[in-house]
């Protein structure tokens, strides 16, 4: 049976490994499909960090932008992360409209498999708002993805400080 969740929060609320480990609570063999670009040094060793804190249960996956490539029906996965996921697409293609098309396809496309998919998001719209157009048009971005996606999911978690706060 399909299902959606969504756990969106800050950076460091804890999103990951509550995803990683509702989805060990869910089966002995998850899948992990990063969606990370690695664009430098330091973000190559926080990859490295949460590598390693999965076990060898875990079926990991890279893939940076068509998540419908890969047929996990019957799976349990967790899709870490949306921002970064948009990213990928944007900075390609420097359109908002135009990129939330493409996702909203995409997502579509991947979810119409039966399988639990876990997704993990940013909350990056609740601070100030940017005095640099592009940051603005990306956390426009994310905001309408986070709640295309919210709008699909059958339960939404919001992380704050390590504890789960179910939303939906």
């Amino acid at each position: 049976m399909r299902r959606i969740i969504l756990i969106t929060g800050g950076q460091r609320s804890g999103k990951s490994q509550h995803a990683e480990q509702m989805a060990l609570r869910l089966t002995d063999h998850p899948v992990y499909l990063a969606t990370a670009h690695i664009w430098d040094e330091e973000f190559r060793q926080r990859v490295q960090r949460h590598q390693e804190r999965r076990g060898p249960q875990w079926t990991n996956i890279e893939e940076e932008k068509f998540l419908s490539r890969h047929n996990v029906t019957a799976r349990v996965v967790v899709i870490d992360c949306v921002t970064l996921w948009l990213t990928n697409f944007f900075f390609e293609q420097q359109d908002v409209s135009k990129t939330l098309e493409t996702v909203k396809e995409e997502f579509d496309c991947f979810t119409s498999q039966d399988a639990t998919f876990i997704f993990v998001t940013n909350e990056i719209g609740s601070g100030g708002v940017s005095d640099n157009v592009v940051q603005r048009q990306f956390t426009d971005l994310e905001g309408w993805m986070n709640q295309y996606i919210a709008s699909k999911a059958d339960e939404v978690i919001l992380m704050v400080s390590g504890i789960p706060l179910k939303v939906k």
